[in-house]
């Protein structure tokens, strides 16, 4: 049920609005302060990131509108356990898709989903993880590279094309498979929490600001 309620959150909208409005074209940039949930195993705190990219805002001038982005996001997790710490930056390519309530012609907010891909994964730490095997290294690996969710939003127009505002995205995805081969002998690095606590998600608080054309 909530994948379903995921996709419908963005197709809804676009079939809402495609036909109506001219396209709005736009640019934002900000930044990400992530996490991942479920995480208290790994001791895990925010990690600051960015986001940048364009957007399709069709005009509307009743109390819905639509909102169609596609962005690069930098997000991920700080880590530290009894002998290591660290931090986990993970790219994503990130498409959403939000439904616009207009409150004011100033002040709008925005409910929606988005799909996202993992470009690139990489962990700093004060411990390197070596398995022997280059392969097995490979820390993209043990990630499940799609990523879906759903967000919510605020965005203000203080005047002409600017816009400022604020979002929180969820993830209902699994960060991390769960086909690991622990072994005690050589477990998996410390940034992955144990096997029986393998349900992280990506949660994304952004701030951001951009101009609409």
């Amino acid at each position: 049920m909530r994948k379903i309620a995921c996709i419908l959150s963005i197709l809804v909208p676009l079939f809402l609005h495609s036909q109506k409005f001219s396209l709005g074209l736009g640019i934002k940039a900000g930044l990400n302060f992530a996490n991942v949930s479920d995480a208290s195993s790994i001791n895990s705190k925010n990690q600051t990131g960015f986001h940048v990219g364009a957007f399709l805002a069709p005009s509307s001038k009743s109390i819905l509108g639509s909102r169609t982005e596609l962005l690069f996001s930098r997000q991920g997790y700080n880590y530290s356990t009894g002998t290591n710490s660290g931090n986990v930056n993970l790219d994503y390519v990130l498409f959403a898709q939000m439904l616009a309530i207009n409150i004011t012609k100033y002040v709008q907010i925005q409910l929606g989903g988005h799909l996202a891909y993992m470009l690139n994964a990489k962990a700093d730490s004060s411990h390197q993880y070596n398995t022997g095997n280059a392969q097995a290294n490979a820390i993209l690996g043990y990630y499940n590279r799609l990523d879906y969710g759903y967000g919510v939003g605020v965005e203000v127009h203080p005047f002409m094309g600017i816009l400022v505002g604020a979002r929180y995205n969820v993830s209902l995805s699994k960060l991390y498979k769960q086909s690991f081969n622990y072994n005690p002998n050589n477990p998996p690095p410390s940034y992955i929490p144990n096997s029986n606590s393998v349900d992280l998600k990506n949660n994304v608080v952004q701030l951001f600001v951009g101009y609409r054309f």
